[in-house]
């Protein structure tokens, strides 16, 4: 049996565990992740709450804020390849391990800055543009290596689900913890205790039994793995068309979260904790979603899950953007969360389900860049497009986007098989290249 806490929440978990909302923890490796990353990805909330409400309260300018996610999450476009190659090319442990360690780096410079007054709008930015590029090499190779946790593969789509619950119900946490120690004791107690907050996923990794790793021999240069990549998603048109829909989404509607400090101060005339709530709502709807995608039966159609709650996620924008009740807000945010965290977690689960084993590295950093790389540059547009019209109306157009973007990709998700039965030919010559190394 296992003790499970999920959201303040204790479960028993009992064995065997197939078909329950938690058969992924049946693997060893897997349940260790689970509870440190959860751990860490609340500091992680508790950082960015504070980092956007610092700049926004320094600058009052929604562009600013813009600018901000995009120094934090455009390096992520820019390295998330070479991210992708590291992770195949070398352990992916040691990749990991070591970009958490530069991220408790990172965070104690903020908290230090702070604490002097060095937390200038430039600095703040630079900080951002460093973990961005930590955070490039960091997602794939956590991303991959979850594959290597689940110890049977027919779970990972539960595993895949239920870590994406970690991020929820962190952003649940993080954000309404956030907005308080802000105002009690200052954005550096935020920085401090998110430093401390990767202490559990360094351990959690070293505690790990793993396999001994193997280095390959690679017979290609890092520039050739690079261009195997995208002959791959040309030929796998099951996987680049769910990371087209991806990108879009992240263009035009995940960036609405750069205006939730402007609902918060100008809307709804609140603090920090205001946003920090407005953030928790969000996090709430994606818990639900997570929860959700997590009890789906095993076959489910997830392309029409996808189809559907990427609607959800437009109607939830919508009916936001122009609430001035802010009840009735955080409702609607929580709507528009759940329909966020779904149309994220499947087309996540939808790719890695699909991949080739000898490309997900490389995969899953085109999959960062689609999801990591569009939102920075649809921050610049949402922040500049709402200094001009308005952050209600930018939302709004959000949330109308969204539908469109739902519509337009239906004909793609009403075929009734993700991939062909057949093998392509470049999975088939990278199953050779295995072999033969």
């Amino acid at each position: 049996m296992h003790a499970v806490i999920a959201g303040g929440t204790i479960f028993i978990l009992a064995r065997p565990m197939r078909n329950s909302l938690f058969r992924a923890f049946q693997s060893r490796n897997y349940r260790l992740y689970f509870f440190g990353q959860t751990i860490s990805l609340v500091g992680t909330w508790m950082q960015r709450t504070a980092v956007y409400w610092l700049v926004y309260a320094k600058t009052q300018s929604a562009w600013m804020l813009g600018l901000t996610v995009f120094a934090n999450q455009f390096p992520a476009f820019l390295f998330s390849i070479a991210g992708g190659v590291a992770a195949d090319r070398y352990n992916r442990f040691n990749v990991l391990f070591s970009a958490q360690a530069a991220s408790l780096l990172q965070a104690l410079i903020m908290s230090a800055l702070v604490l002097t007054d060095l937390d200038s709008v430039s600095n703040i930015i630079v900080l951002s543009v460093l973990l961005g590029i930590i955070n490039a090499f960091e997602v794939p190779a956590r991303q991959a290596m979850l594959y290597d946790m689940v110890e049977e593969k027919e779970h990972l789509p539960n595993a895949i689900a239920l870590n994406s619950s970690t991020v929820h119900v962190a952003r649940l946490i993080g954000p309404a913890i956030s907005g308080i120690i802000m105002e009690r004791l200052g954005a550096a107690s935020c920085f401090m205790i998110n430093a401390l907050s990767f202490v559990p996923t360094m351990l959690a990794l070293v505690k790990m039994k793993l396999p001994p790793y193997k280095r390959r021999e690679h017979h290609h240069k890092v520039l050739d793995d690079l261009r195997q990549g995208l002959k791959y998603l040309k030929a796998t048109p099951s996987i680049s068309h769910v990371m087209l829909m991806l990108a879009i989404v992240s263009l035009i509607s995940l960036p609405y979260i750069t205006l939730l400090p402007v609902y918060a101060r100008h809307v709804y005339h609140g603090q920090a904790s205001t946003f920090g709530y407005l953030n928790s709502f969000v996090g709430l709807g994606a818990l639900a979603g997570a929860i959700f995608l997590a009890s789906l039966p095993a076959g489910a159609n997830l392309k029409k899950v996808l189809f559907l709650n990427t609607l959800v996620f437009g109607v939830g924008l919508a009916a936001f953007s122009y609430t001035e009740s802010l009840p009735l807000a955080l409702v609607f945010v929580a709507v528009a969360g759940f329909g966020m965290m779904s149309q994220t977690t499947i087309s996540n689960t939808l790719i890695q389900t699909n991949v080739a084993p000898a490309m997900r590295g490389r995969v899953i950093s085109y999959y960062a860049m689609a999801f990591f790389g569009m939102q920075p540059l649809g921050a610049l547009l949402i922040g500049m497009l709402s200094e001009e019209i308005g952050a209600p109306r930018t939302v709004l157009l959000e949330g109308i986007g969204t539908a469109i973007v739902a519509l337009a990709f239906l004909p793609f998700l009403r075929k009734r098989e993700l991939r062909p039965a057949h093998k392509t030919k470049m999975e088939q010559l990278e199953e050779r290249s295995i072999e033969t190394t």
